[in-house]
């Protein structure tokens, strides 16, 4: 497996990786049509967005964007695997790699939300207030959720926006340090 930056992607790889997030979005119905291959121009048009894939023989496989929002911290979005890639190392690459691009353009830490629309976790579909910090800290999985995934991986849970989705689909808030201050 390769990881490269954005700019070195063909065409055909830049259609591949808007594929991919069509695939990977697929389950919450985000994504979809053009809105995806919106979302892969904008890390060729937008100074402050940069995006990492993993080629697999030269195929695109996933992808990785980081946001330069903050002078200290990047978020993290998105991520994505073609499903038929899942649980194969493809994401903790991407995610290194990305860790290390935003350690070297000398941020210090990675952020990013992990939506729960599907029932990937206890708080979905459940009242957060009162308490919201104490139950994200004592969030569970339901079935396969990213934000086990980013966990981990060293990420922690910082906080959460209730209802970011609609009721009870909160948008879980995840960082890590990636560098010394």
């Amino acid at each position: 497996m390769d990881i490269v930056d954005f700019p070195a992607l063909t065409n055909d790889q830049r259609a591949q990786a808007a594929q991919v997030m069509r695939a990977g979005f697929a389950p919450i119905g985000a994504y979809q049509g053009e809105a995806a291959d919106a979302e892969v121009t904008t890390f060729f048009e937008d100074p402050d967005r940069f995006a990492l894939a993993a080629l697999i023989e030269g195929v695109v496989v996933g992808f990785v964007g980081g946001i330069d929002s903050y002078p200290k911290a990047v978020e993290l979005h998105p991520m994505v695997v073609d499903p038929a890639h899942q649980a194969k190392g493809v994401g903790a690459a991407l995610l290194a790699a990305l860790e290390a691009r935003a350690a070297a353009m000398g941020k210090l830490t990675v952020y990013l939300g992990t939506d729960d629309e599907i029932g990937g976790t206890s708080l979905f579909a459940a009242e957060v207030f009162p308490g919201a910090l104490a139950k994200l800290a004592a969030i569970e999985p339901t079935s396969g959720h990213a934000f086990f995934f980013y966990r981990r991986h060293g990420y922690e849970p910082v906080g959460l926006i209730p209802d970011a989705n609609g009721y009870g689909k909160p948008d879980l808030l995840m960082a890590k340090r990636v560098a010394k201050p």
